[in-house]
């Protein structure tokens, strides 16, 4: 029997991010990261992986006290939609207001892959992709976009997920997580440290 190809493996696991860097009613960003990880493995979902997790500097820088990230990948049954309506419904219960964007946050769960679909399709993603640094902190889609168009240039998404799947590749881009995590510049990545 012949081995799954590094995207097949993948097919249907999401890969999610967790981030938390504000106090929540579970304790400190760590203690709400691990909390967020111990709900991640209730129905619906299932835990499959789950990263180190690691101090990073805020996005954009200044503002805001340093996150703590993890990923994760999980098993789940049911359309991206409704993956996305249980973590918003996780963070809520963890207190996450949407209030700015890139605001600090008791916890953050982003959807970045489901296996390698792309939604709703090529060209929105490649938009969202190409967005230029102002556009990015003016506009929020008003829809789900797989994967998360800006995780092959972030160090403190691509870090941990590296830890759960390092051979995912990218649909649009074609490289592996490692690979695209190996692109980034040193500097980027010596500010991420496990904890």
């Amino acid at each position: 029997m012949s081995q799954p190809s590094s995207c097949q493996q993948f097919d249907d696991h999401l890969i999610v991010a967790i981030g938390s860097n504000v106090t929540s009613t579970y304790g400190g960003p760590r203690q709400t990261v691990q909390a967020a990880v111990d709900e991640l493995d209730r129905a619906p979902f299932k835990l499959l992986k789950v990263s180190r997790f690691y101090q990073t500097p805020c996005f954009p820088k200044g503002a805001g006290p340093d996150f703590v990230n993890a990923a994760a990948t999980l098993a789940y049954q049911g359309e991206p939609d409704a993956v996305l309506r249980h973590l918003h419904e996780i963070e809520a219960r963890f207190g996450r207001e949407r209030v700015s964007r890139w605001g600090a946050r008791t916890l953050d769960l982003d959807l970045l892959a489901v296996g390698s679909r792309v939604s709703p399709d090529e060209i929105v993603l490649k938009t969202w992709m190409e967005l230029s640094p102002r556009r990015q902190l003016e506009e929020a889609p008003d829809q789900l976009i797989l994967p998360h168009p800006r995780l092959h240039e972030r160090g403190f998404v691509l870090v941990p997920m590296a830890d759960v799947a390092p051979d995912w590749v990218h649909p649009i881009l074609g490289r592996s997580v490692q690979q695209m995590l190996d692109g980034l510049p040193d500097a980027q990545k010596a500010e991420i440290q496990a904890i």
